[in-house]
């Protein structure tokens, strides 16, 4: 079976950023309004951080559930993983933003221009790699078993995989939020009509769930 890449649950602004300005290590995605961006899947049943019983089903539950579903590996960026830029010995204690038990439960890869000893934390392994999308995507579904590889972000990430033609189907979720500034994926998501069919499904919540798929 041919492996993917998929890019599951990117959220956006309705201008197109996937994080604001200034970047921090109290603010992961900079000056956007993050709490409005990841209202919609924070309100779902199946949301990995619930703590108490009940929560959304439907068409976002969908979604949610549908992030880990055959995936073997990450691919992520490393503003996705640490806020500090530059040799990791300066940072050497940072461990990234999801403390001792991660959400991913598989290899994940980290573009960095800095090598880093791998780093294991409960069911997942951070592994620092350098190269171009292409040749990390190989590494990626080496170690994924089989099943596909997401690419997790940030935006600057995906985009580099969109231009190299790497990936394989997308689901982008769009918030009714304006961040200005950023880290910026699109202007409009038909950029992408010429090399994907595009559908759009708006959701009770008020985001709007873009779908797109390989022609």
């Amino acid at each position: 079976m041919t492996q993917l890449l998929r890019v599951q649950n990117f959220m956006l602004s309705r201008d197109g950023f996937g994080a604001g300005l200034n970047q921090r290590l109290e603010r992961p995605f900079g000056d956007a309004d993050q709490p409005a961006m990841f209202a919609w899947v924070g309100a779902t049943a199946s949301w990995v951080n619930r703590t108490e019983p009940g929560g959304t089903r439907g068409l976002d539950d969908y979604f949610t559930r549908d992030f880990t579903n055959n995936i073997g590996a990450e691919i992520m960026g490393r503003n996705k993983f640490s806020p500090y830029r530059g040799p990791w010995e300066e940072h050497a204690d940072w461990q990234g933003w999801w403390g001792d038990e991660p959400p991913f439960r598989t290899p994940v890869f980290v573009m960095t221009h800095h090598a880093r000893p791998s780093l294991t934390l409960s069911d997942t392994t951070f592994h620092f790699v350098s190269g171009d999308p292409a040749g990390v995507l190989d590494k990626a579904k080496a170690a994924a078993g089989g099943r596909d590889v997401r690419l997790g972000g940030g935006a600057s990430t995906v985009r580099q995989f969109l231009d190299a033609g790497l990936v394989d189907t997308l689901h982008v979720a769009v918030a009714d939020v304006e961040i200005g500034a950023g880290s910026r994926l699109w202007e409009s998501p038909d950029e992408l009509d010429d090399r994907f069919h595009h559908e759009v499904v708006p959701s009770p919540s008020g985001v709007t769930h873009h779908l797109f798929w390989r022609r």
